[in-house]
């Protein structure tokens, strides 16, 4: 059991049977006397993908999953569905487009990832932060742009199409920001 002062971003718990990964966590102090201070959690239920709230009392206590991370490597897709290996036990996992589809644009064949394991089933597959990737289509490059920043949308090898600045060209590789999904330099 884990209680509610060891409460974090990133913790995983067993809420309702189901492993909850903690997106956001905030303390409320009542303003009466004797009152317990208030344990607001923001979480994700991976088994469901749904976003939800609990507040829990101060020294409340929480069992913690069964939950495991580890490096992962994208093997291949399959239609819809994607195969990953497990770097630690060579185990593959096909995840379905659920899973997949978030983060299909941010992976090549061979990228490193981060498996979530719930009970020997993957509940959870984390993409590099950054990842490096090449434009294939974007129209050519603007001239004589004006002070403000102009964007343009590109094509990257995997069938993303993100915002880049207006001088960038086909052929070039680009850094992205898997989590907001947007571009942050050359590569």
């Amino acid at each position: 059991m884990i209680s509610t002062a060891d409460f974090k971003r990133g913790l995983v718990i067993l809420l309702d049977g189901a492993p909850c990964l903690i997106i956001d966590i905030g303390f409320q102090s009542p303003s009466a006397r004797g009152g317990n201070t208030l344990v607001k959690t923001k979480y994700r239920n991976l088994l469901t993908g749904q976003v939800l709230e609990q507040t829990f009392k101060s020294g409340d206590k929480a069992e913690e999953a069964d939950f495991q991370r580890h490096k992962g490597q994208f093997l291949y897709a399959s239609g819809d569905d994607a195969v990953f290996m497990d770097l630690e036990t060579y185990e593959q996992f096909e995840v379905g487009t659920d899973m997949f589809e978030p983060i299909r644009g941010y992976l090549l064949e061979g990228a490193e990832v981060q498996l979530g394991l719930f009970e020997g089933m993957v509940v959870a597959v984390d993409p590099p932060q950054m990842v490096e990737l090449k434009v294939v289509e974007t129209p050519p490059a603007i001239r004589h742009a004006t002070a403000t920043a102009q964007t343009k949308e590109a094509v990257l090898e995997t069938g993303l199409r993100i915002q880049v600045p207006g001088y960038l060209e086909s052929g070039e590789i680009v850094k992205v920001d898997t989590r907001e999904g947007r571009f942050v330099s050359r590569g």
